[in-house]
């Protein structure tokens, strides 16, 4: 639809001045110049040429009877578009255009269906003194009118069936209207055509009779099993419901009939509604309606037949019309009574249900992961068969807490029948506790069923599922004394392995390998949970180091098997340099020859030190001279006094 056409009002028609759109009208005609006559004359002649030739090429587009009387363009030629009955609407009030998409040449991926704008309903019409652009198009053109419907992947072949909502003007006439529908696809579009019936009357309860004395409009339980529930187990179960009928049902109530009685309604009463709402149900479309029941503790063993109560309507302000549907469960309870003689387990034959085979996928249960039980059950009865069969599997326990677990929290599983020597599989989920040790840990297969004369016999086998713990470790801070040597040099170095899982760590052993060392194996030995071993090995340089210095380090074990184990890495660092010898004749700082020292400076400090010392001992001879010659001249000068 073009800008002109998006402009379009509910209103009949729009007037238009005579001659051509956007000129004055006619009635002002005789205040203008003769030129301006002439002007108005010559844009009518050109007016009536264009419609004369538009007509020529378009002849089913200029006729206001094709689309007020209905007559049709030809939907037979629809290339992917086909209807088996038209579509009936009423002024005023919304319909349902249905039909079904065919892809004949190629797949419609990401399909979208929308109706097309269009200006095939417009139309000019002389009526009085002016020309009026009549729009015969009968819907109201709303935001949502042209929006398309996302329908997804039609293959090539199949058949989709699909329904879009319009709302019938209120203004429109009534008959057959061929409404263009645009379909767009990857790749693809095209526009095809969908013959539909207006009616003028406000009454549309015949229309809908019609179709109601056709039969039911609803299928239940299609394409879907008997749900199954076992006493004391809340039930989940779904009941499909699917509209077969090639129109739309509209304030859709699916009622589930509820009852107080135990032997014809097998559910606990909890909620006070237990309806299910839809705004509308295509053609071909089926709707689930879900439900979580508890079983009665009153309830007995058998089918039951629920009965659903399904009102609609066939337009949004149609009349209400309703369905009764039949919808069946099978419930494990309690048994009936029986004519049987009173119960001695010891008179009574009974089966015997075994575990034939069992096994797990994976193959090894590891602590902490999920895992599948599949058990082979067997009657291993010659000549009796059971009946009503209930498996319940229940988990060895630790400290109070499962070792198994399930996401339901619960592993019950139904059987029907098993004939003598028949066999069946049954399977379940679980998830092993993660911090159990690694060993072996029970599942109970708690069976109770009933034999022809015997009821409600119980047995219980035990099936063990080994559980195994990944093995964990750590190494602490890798000391490396020193971190630097030279080519035949050797380093120490020492660290510790912890161990932090569950299990014994098996001939733990540590090797170092690298272009600069020679390759060294140390052997630690087992290293139990919690506890370290200890790592003092003595690394001897070969070569150059001739990168970073990296010395990769691979810790190896094995399990209680003697399985080996994946690798651990570590890395150190240790630099291997080139011995540098001292030479007095190599060059000393790039230039200067070192050459050999002198007398002079090999020895001058000790002969610097015997000087010093000869000095002080001469210094040392003459005070005492001195001293010695002082005391004898004063001897002489007492004497010359005493004389």
């Amino acid at each position: 639809m073009d800008n002109r056409s998006r402009q379009w009002r509910p209103e009949c028609g729009r007037k238009l001045p005579r001659g051509t759109a956007g000129h004055p009208p006619m009635e002002g005609a005789r205040e203008y110049s003769r030129a301006q006559g002439e002007r108005g004359r010559f844009f009518a002649a050109a007016l009536l040429f264009a419609v004369l030739l538009f007509a020529a090429i378009f002849p089913m587009r200029v006729q206001a009877s094709d689309y007020r009387l209905g007559y049709s363009t030809e939907p037979s030629n629809n290339d992917y578009i086909f209807t088996t009955k038209s579509p009936r609407g009423n002024v005023g009030k919304s319909m349902s255009i249905s039909f079904r998409v065919r892809p004949t040449d190629e797949d419609m991926n990401n399909l979208q269906v929308s109706l097309a704008e269009t200006g095939d309903f417009q139309q000019i019409e002389e009526r009085g003194e002016g020309d009026y652009l009549v729009d015969y198009y009968p819907f109201e053109i709303l935001e949502t009118t042209f929006v398309p419907k996302h329908i997804g992947n039609v293959k090539q072949g199949n058949v989709k069936s699909v329904s879009i909502s319009a709302r019938v003007r209120r203004d429109a006439l009534q008959g057959y209207y061929s409404i263009p529908i645009l379909l767009e696809w990857d790749g693809g579009s095209d526009i095809d055509y969908v013959n539909v019936w207006i009616s003028t009357s406000s009454d549309t309860s015949q229309d809908e009779e019609e179709d109601l004395k056709e039969g039911n409009y609803f299928v239940v339980g299609e394409n879907q099993s008997t749900p199954r529930g076992v006493y004391p187990n809340v039930l989940n179960f779904a009941v499909n419901f699917r509209n077969k009928r090639e129109t739309t049902a509209q304030d859709v109530t699916i009622h589930m009939e509820l009852s107080e009685d135990d032997t014809k309604f097998p559910f606990e009463i909890n909620d006070g509604n237990y309806d299910r709402t839809y705004e509308r149900i295509a053609y071909g479309e089926t709707v689930s309606a879900p439900y979580s029941m508890a079983i009665r503790k009153d309830s007995y063993t058998g089918y039951y037949p629920i009965k659903f109560t399904v009102t609609f309507r066939l337009s949004s302000e149609g009349d209400l019309h309703t369905e009764e549907l039949t919808f069946y469960v099978h419930i494990t309870s309690k048994d009936k009574e029986d004519d049987l003689r009173d119960f001695d387990a010891n008179d009574r034959t009974r089966a015997r249900l075994i575990v034939d085979s069992y096994y797990t996928i994976p193959e090894e249960v590891y602590a902490g992961d999920e895992f599948e039980l599949i058990l082979n059950m067997k009657n291993a009865s010659s000549d009796v068969p059971a009946s009503n069969i209930l498996f319940n599997l229940e988990s060895e326990k630790v400290d109070d807490s499962a070792v198994f677990t399930t996401e339901s929290g619960t592993s019950s599983l139904v059987v029907n029948s098993l004939a003598p020597g028949q066999s069946t599989e049954v399977r379940a989920k679980f998830t092993a506790k993660a911090g159990v040790d690694q060993r072996s840990y029970g599942i109970t297969v708690k069976e109770k069923y009933d034999s022809p004369e015997f009821k409600n016999a119980e047995e219980s086998i035990v099936v063990d599922i080994p559980v195994k713990q990944y093995a964990r470790l750590s190494t602490s801070n890798i000391d490396v004394m020193p971190d630097s040597i030279t080519v035949g040099g050797e380093s120490n170095v020492m660290f510790g392995i912890n161990n932090t899982g569950k299990v014994i760590l098996y001939n733990v052993s540590v090797s170092f390998a690298a272009d600069s060392i020679r390759p060294v194996d140390s052997y630690v030995g087992n290293i139990k949970p919690g506890e370290t071993g200890n790592v003092d090995a003595m690394l001897t340089g070969t070569a150059v180091t001739m990168d970073e210095g990296i010395i990769p380090i691979t810790i190896t074990y094995e399990d209680e098997n003697g399985n080996a184990c994946e690798p651990v890495t570590r890395e150190m660092t240790l630099f291997v340099t080139e011995e540098m010898p001292m030479d007095w004749d190599m060059p000393v700082d790039g230039d200067v020859m070192a050459e050999e020292p002198s007398f002079w400076d090999k020895y001058k400090f000790a002969v610097l030190g015997g000087g010093a010392l000869c000095l002080v001992a001469a210094a040392a001879i003459v005070i005492r001279i001195r001293r010695k010659k002082k005391a004898a001249k004063e001897e002489e000068d007492i004497e010359d006094e005493d004389i």
